[in-house]
């Protein structure tokens, strides 16, 4: 598959958990999107990824972030550079190529994580989103589609699911959670990222 204007071939897929992860991080983002708080992902308070644009334009890279969206390696390396120095974990792992810290994901830049996130935000805003040529190329990428992200989305951004769910790494977390609630149980969104368990499946005690 070959991505923008640079022809940069990405060989392999990321791993369902790769993809779930991804859309642990986009779900986070886009929750004041979705509770109409911010009209855009960039501008929502309190997320990372208005650190991260807040970031580039400090820096002077929004060129070079464009670049990479746009499948630009040499603009991926320059924001991958960037993230480095940032606090937040980086999208994109550059530790094979000489990279001095890890990111979540190899072959994956902030830049393509924005455009997915900005894709992701207009199904909130309008129900509807134009799918352009390098949207499509990332769901090739994270070996999904177009319609198996937006049902994860709309499930996710339901609003009885939006008032009820919770991101933990442990069963007491959450059983400490429900407890305080008074229920049984508590969805668990973080389930997305290890697979192990049915997306729509709750996490009961």
């Amino acid at each position: 598959m070959e991505l923008g204007k640079s022809g940069s071939r990405l060989s392999e897929s990321c791993s369902p958990g790769e993809e779930a992860l991804l859309a642990t991080c986009a779900y986070i983002d886009l929750n004041p999107v979705a509770a109409g708080v911010a009209a855009t992902p960039e501008t929502s308070p309190h997320t990372s990824i208005r650190q991260r644009v807040c970031h580039a334009r400090e820096k002077g890279k929004i060129p070079a972030l464009s670049e990479a969206a746009h499948g630009s390696v040499a603009g991926s390396w320059a924001i991958g550079l960037l993230e480095a120095d940032h606090w937040l974990c980086p999208i994109e792992d550059l530790r094979n190529k000489g990279g001095p810290r890890e990111g979540m994901i190899e072959g994956f830049s902030l830049g393509s994580y924005l455009l997915l996130v900005d894709y992701t935000s207009r199904l909130c805003r309008q129900g509807k989103a134009r799918l352009s040529e390098e949207v499509a190329g990332i769901f090739d990428r994270l070996g999904t589609s177009r319609q198996l992200w937006e049902q994860r989305f709309h499930r996710l951004l339901a609003k009885s699911r939006l008032l009820g769910n919770y991101f933990a790494t442990d069963a007491a977390r959450l059983q400490r959670v429900a407890s305080r609630r008074g229920v049984h149980h508590v969805d668990n969104a973080i389930r997305l990222a290890t697979g192990s368990v049915r997306q729509d499946a709750h996490i009961c005690f």
